[in-house]
């Protein structure tokens, strides 16, 4: 990736290699307009457009924008910013024929010329920069899954379901599997690598895989694939939508997210073939780090009031602050590793709503925080967990993550260590925008309430 201070250009002020190969393919594949990518806080991703003409000017000199209106950016007064694209991240949109492309970009601070604190971006690269000065690169491989719903007459979204499949059903049950193949092609035709895609448990419910890379390209491919997903799903008039629980009482959607450490040799350094596990004793902090920071890292990685309808027991979620080799009750799972590149961990409480950003930001941080402390992982769990009664879960040590956001949030501005990785101004932004959203909710009033309680009483 390049360096934010200078965008896109070589040291004598004129465009840098990279991006000069993106103009050429602009000109190339006669592009019309660039869509220059960035996300807010909340991890909604926002575009500046510009005709292909301005891409020169995009890379030497950036394209300012007004950050006030930004969720979570600045205030009126210190409102100007710069988008500094990443030639790295240019792809053509495959359902704009081929005529529109996008960059994704960092935010500069226009006033100092740095790199903007606000940008969620900058948050997980800061978190990369402590890892380089560990001795570490990260690996990140999320599974995002999502629901597809039919619209109405007018277009809009339903909650009915266009399939009746279930896990890993074919057709003529799971109707999306042309849907699914159309994605596919939009995803791959944007640099993807897709490894497998299925239909998962609930009704109208889906999970496309991509590989793994280093966790910076991992989060800007989660901001594009739920992109891809909406815009392919909806030239099928169908709404893609990656809210943790649409429906009541059936699976919700998660984003379970494995992380592995390589170190500068390029070696897995949470491998250790003499483990019982073949989790080195770096994995095994990690990990520890992970669990202790757990409650604050669902804040970010599970960040509306919706996500914590799905984090609940008896829907396969995790909800219990564990690890295990064997099992999927746990909050962290150790899975099967053929070979020693493959050894990892895997994070099951995030869903997809989350900012990717920030999310992995803050596990990177606590698993981090665990490899400098040295922690000791406890012993795993192998039995289901879902199974223990309250009794057995203190027998065993075993904590809840928050049962709401507002819990969460408690959690968040008690951890020193996730505030700090979020960065003081991301963390003070965020927090006041969950605190009113947790807020709103409590004074609404529900249509259960209504059901429930107005003829009653």
């Amino acid at each position: 990736m390049t360096d934010e201070n200078t965008p896109a250009a070589a040291p004598d002020g004129g465009l840098s290699a990279e991006a000069q190969r993106v103009i050429d393919e602009i000109e190339e594949k006669d592009v019309d307009f660039l869509r220059l990518q960035f996300t807010d806080i909340l991890g909604t991703v926002k575009n500046v457009a510009v005709p292909a003409t301005q891409a020169e000017k995009a890379f030497t000199d950036g394209i300012y924008f007004d950050g006030s209106s930004i969720e979570g950016f600045v205030r009126i007064q210190e409102s100007d910013m710069r988008l500094k694209p990443d030639p790295e991240t240019f792809a053509i949109l495959p359902w704009r024929d081929g005529r529109s492309a996008r960059l994704i970009c960092d935010v500069i601070n226009t006033s100092t010329g740095e790199p903007f604190e606000g940008d969620p971006r900058r948050v997980l690269k800061n978190a990369l920069d402590r890892a380089e000065e560990m001795g570490y690169t990260v690996n990140v491989a999320p599974e995002p899954e999502f629901f597809l719903f039919e619209e109405d007459e007018e277009g809009r979204a339903t909650t009915k379901t266009n399939d009746a499949g279930g896990y890993f059903d074919l057709a003529p049950k799971d109707l999306a599997s042309d849907v699914r193949r159309d994605i596919i092609y939009g995803l791959e035709q944007m640099g993807f690598e897709i490894e497998a895609s299925h239909h998962e448990v609930a009704e109208g419910q889906h999970e496309i895989n991509f590989e793994y890379d280093d966790a910076l390209s991992t989060a800007d491919n989660v901001g594009t694939f739920r992109t891809v997903v909406r815009a392919i799903a909806a030239q099928h008039d169908l709404h893609a939508t990656f809210m943790p629980k649409p429906i009541p009482k059936i699976n919700g959607s998660g984003m379970h997210t494995h992380v592995s450490l390589f170190d500068e040799d390029g070696n897995n350094a949470f491998h250790d073939e003499d483990d019982e596990f073949n989790l080195s004793e770096t994995a095994h902090s990690f990990l520890a780090g992970v669990l202790e920071h757990a409650p604050a890292i669902t804040a970010v990685a599970d960040p509306t009031v919706n996500s914590y309808k799905r984090l609940v027991p008896g829907y396969e979620a995790p909800v219990y602050i564990a690890w295990s080799d064997r099992n999927r009750s746990a909050l962290i799972r150790k899975p099967a590793a053929r070979v020693p590149a493959a050894s990892r961990i895997e994070l099951r409480s995030p869903d997809p709503s989350c900012n990717p950003y920030l999310a992995f930001a803050a596990i990177i941080h606590a698993g981090l925080n665990g490899v400098e402390d040295g922690l000791e992982a406890p012993d795993p769990v192998r039995e289901n967990i879902y199974e223990f009664d309250e009794a057995k879960r203190e027998e065993y040590g075993i904590d809840t993550l928050p049962a709401n956001l507002g819990e969460a949030v408690d959690a968040l501005e008690e951890d020193e260590v996730i505030a700090e990785a979020l960065g003081e101004h991301v963390y003070e932004k965020f927090i006041e925008a969950k605190t009113q959203e947790y807020d709103e909710f409590r004074i609404d009033v529900s249509q259960w309430e209504l059901d429930r309680y107005l003829e009653t009483y």
